[in-house]
């Protein structure tokens, strides 16, 4: 499997997960809600929705609301295919969502997980993040070495490209830095006192994202310089 096709796979059976969907409106929630896939087609999705089925991870139903029934006598017919996240597919998609390895930190996959972040457990968050923060911090220490060896033989635009290149890198590290901060208060919020018999909440909340949200953060889904 190619890294693109699992990053859809996953994708896809996230989205299931919320509720069934039919083809279309699985196409629109990937283009409007996963920057990643925003331009991706009909022709990338059918295949993997038919491979998750095959797998039996996914079954095909008939539309069932009013609008498909109508649809259906109208025009003669069969109702649209709904697709519906089975048993088996629930629980592997949550073994992909405890999976921290380094394919999580890469622009495009990392970009996928964070979307679902709110149903992955807090301790996977965390590693994912810090995994990503890594990536970055390496990336930009390369950029930086390279920007010092040819910085005399760049042009004024190329040596600005680089410039801006290294800029959004270095945002993207401080929005990390401020999402670990307030992970780690939130899991501090809620680890239980000494002799308090409650456990610590490990759930896929939200809690540790910040109230405000500063619209200068760059797009998790953008992709950053190489």
């Amino acid at each position: 499997m190619s890294r693109r096709s699992g990053i859809l796979e996953f994708a896809v059976l996230g989205l299931l997960r919320e509720s069934p969907m039919h083809g279309y409106e699985l196409r629109k929630r990937l283009n409007t809600s996963l920057g990643v896939f925003r331009a991706f087609s009909y022709g990338t999705l059918y295949p993997c929705l038919k491979t998750l089925v095959a797998t039996g991870w996914l079954i095909e139903e008939p539309g069932s609301t009013p609008e498909d029934a109508l649809a259906t006598s109208l025009t003669g017919r069969r109702a649209k295919i709904v697709y519906r996240l089975t048993a088996e597919g629930k629980e592997h998609f949550e073994e992909l969502l405890s999976q921290t390895g380094p394919d999580a930190y890469e622009d495009e996959h990392f970009a996928a997980r964070f979307a679902f972040f709110g149903q992955t457990s807090r301790d996977v968050r965390m590693r994912v993040l810090e995994g990503r923060r890594s990536r970055l911090e390496e990336r930009l220490e390369k950029m930086r070495a390279s920007l010092a060896r040819t910085r005399e033989r760049l042009d004024d635009y190329t040596l600005e490209l680089q410039r801006h290149g290294m800029e959004s890198v270095e945002r993207e590290v401080r929005w990390l830095n401020e999402l670990i901060e307030s992970e780690r208060a939130g899991r501090d919020q809620r680890r239980p006192a000494p002799g308090d018999s409650a456990q610590q909440d490990t759930s896929g909340d939200t809690g540790g994202l910040p109230r405000h949200r500063d619209d200068t953060r760059p797009d998790p889904s953008e992709d950053t310089a190489k």
